[in-house]
């Protein structure tokens, strides 16, 4: 199961979490560690907290953003302590197993905010589920290498996945954003817009059209009707202009 799954960590201020997370990584036999910038470095203090995991430690790739960093990922989970905020996926610990297995063998992100903050909404909306651990709800922040050992502690237990049909492949993350982007193009144009609000308006409509992993066909489709949007438009409007 953990073959399959990467770890991004977001702007993570303490060195010594590096190290923790990295040494809880290769406990669960994970690889694939990513940082997004501005993080800590990999310094004596993440070496001594990863406590034989040097190897994993010194394979961090880091990325600009989180855009960037699950680019190539079709199944972003993105954990967070914000409890219901109208988010169409928004697991529970429970549920995270079969979650994983209803998206079959498809690559895995499990994506942790700056320990002070957390996640924004826009990363948030990035995400085709979020993830929250049950803690106690007057204290629910927990170490980052703590809630990253009860994540994969928790996905080691699903089932083995089953594969998809080669016509259900999921989409990676960021063709899913260039869809997103495609549809932002076309809800400007017919002034969807007008009234404000930009910003929250799409990542809203994200979250209606985007908030669960997408198959490859999916984006096609929808791709499909923003482009079919802007042509209807730009044909209107040569015709107006036509004499």
């Amino acid at each position: 199961m953990t073959s399959r799954l990467s770890l991004v960590l977001v702007r993570t201020h303490l060195s010594s979490n590096l190290g923790a997370v990295a040494r809880v990584a290769k406990n669960f036999g994970l690889r694939d560690l990513r940082a997004v910038e501005p993080s800590a470095p990999v310094d004596d203090e993440a070496g001594r907290l990863s406590s034989g995991a040097d190897d994993v430690l010194a394979s961090i790739r880091r990325f600009e953003n989180l855009p960037a960093a699950i680019a190539d990922l079709p199944v972003v989970v993105a954990t967070t302590s914000l409890r219901g905020r109208g988010r169409d996926k928004d697991l529970d610990l429970g549920q995270l197993g079969a979650f994983l297995i209803d998206v079959g063998s498809a690559p895995v992100a499990f994506v942790f905010g700056p320990e002070k903050s957390g996640l924004t909404l826009e990363e948030l909306a990035l995400a085709s589920a979020t993830l929250t651990i049950p803690t106690e709800k007057n204290f629910p922040t927990m170490n980052l290498s703590h809630a990253v050992a009860v994540v994969l502690a928790t996905a080691t237990l699903a089932r083995e996945p089953r594969s998809r049909d080669s016509g259900s492949a999921l989409a990676p993350a960021a063709d899913v954003q260039g869809m997103v982007d495609h549809w932002d193009r076309a809800l400007d144009a017919i002034g969807f817009y007008d009234t404000g609000h930009r910003d929250r308006t799409l990542r809203d409509w994200r979250r209606l059209i985007a908030g669960r992993p997408l198959s490859e066909r999916d984006v096609a489709i929808l791709r499909g009707v923003a482009n079919r949007v802007l042509v209807t438009l730009q044909r209107q409007k040569r015709e107006r202009e036509t004499p």
